[in-house]
């Protein structure tokens, strides 16, 4: 009798979950690499391709946490647009399957758990940390009023680089910022295309992007800042002085960067959906040239 009762009960708790994944977006983990890697990079830079454990075990606990506030949050001051965009339709706050109280809550618990996090590591890393957060919050209510939201995301991803070099050496270095420009310059043009899916969407809704302020200048501008990526990471390079494995991959992710312009060159949604995801082999890729650096050339650091 009550294992009847209790598997209805089950049943429930376990759709309810569910919802909360996907609200978190924890389905879709693009997001969190994409706020990982640069993470990464700077974490094997800051220490010599020895970061400290801890603040790695720490920092990767923070991205999972800090992308899934942040899509919460999004998707909290999106709720009345969300609705009216086709890719976003079936959001769990735009369909009704979640209130916005219990949202609320569930923000306010993975801020709770981010600030446990933050908590470890030491104090310029936590001024970095609550400096993060006000432009993650700020991030999804930009759309309304600028036209290059996008920047505003590249700003909150890449407080990760000059946070983690801070938490392993307790300093910010000019490479640290050199890194920080470069990632948020790369969340430019990969949120430019995910923003490509939505452009007609987003006209009708009156939500702003890149993609719509580049209009038809779309694929060149992003060529123009992929080309300008590339050439800030060879800069890199040298002023790091990497050895060929970093330069190997720098010209993969190239390779990845010409693949990209071909999907969105006829501006297909799928296919710049593609391109976005893409991404994340960029991000592998680059971090692999750092890591294999470090691994066989150490006197070079």
């Amino acid at each position: 009798m009550n294992t009847r009762q209790n598997t209805p009960m089950l049943q429930r708790l376990l759709r309810q979950l569910l919802v909360y994944v996907r609200l978190m977006r924890l389905d879709r983990p693009i997001g969190i690499w994409l706020l990982a890697w640069p993470m990464l990079w700077a974490l094997w830079i800051a220490g010599n391709g020895k970061p400290d454990a801890t603040i790695l075990i720490v920092f990767v606990l923070g991205a999972v946490i800090t992308r899934s506030a942040g899509c919460v949050i999004n998707d909290i001051a999106d709720r009345n647009f969300d609705g009216e965009v086709q890719r976003t339709r079936e959001r769990p706050l735009a369909n009704g399957e979640v209130g916005v109280v219990e949202a609320l809550a569930l923000f306010i618990g993975l801020g709770f758990i981010a600030i446990g996090l933050a908590a470890t590591l030491n104090t310029l890393s936590r001024v970095i940390a609550g400096v993060a957060v006000v432009i993650m919050v700020a991030y999804p209510f930009m759309k309304r009023f600028i036209s290059v939201p996008q920047l505003i995301l590249g700003l909150a991803f890449g407080t990760a680089v000059p946070m983690a070099f801070a938490a392993q050496t307790n300093a910010i270095p000019q490479d640290a910022w050199f890194l920080f420009a470069i990632t948020a310059l790369w969340a430019v043009i990969y949120d430019t295309m995910y923003a490509m899916c939505d452009r007609k969407d987003d006209l009708a809704a009156g939500i702003r992007s890149t993609a719509i302020l580049f209009g038809e200048t779309d694929k060149f501008v992003i060529g123009a800042l992929q080309a300008i990526m590339l050439m800030a990471l060879l800069l890199l390079g040298q002023r790091l002085e990497m050895t060929l494995w970093y330069y190997a991959c720098v010209i993969a992710v190239a390779v990845f960067m010409g693949y990209q312009q071909w999907l969105i060159k006829d501006r297909d949604e799928h296919r710049c959906l593609q391109a976005f995801l893409n991404n994340h082999f960029i991000g592998m890729t680059l971090f692999v040239g750092l890591a294999l650096h470090y691994l066989y050339a150490p006197a070079a650091t």
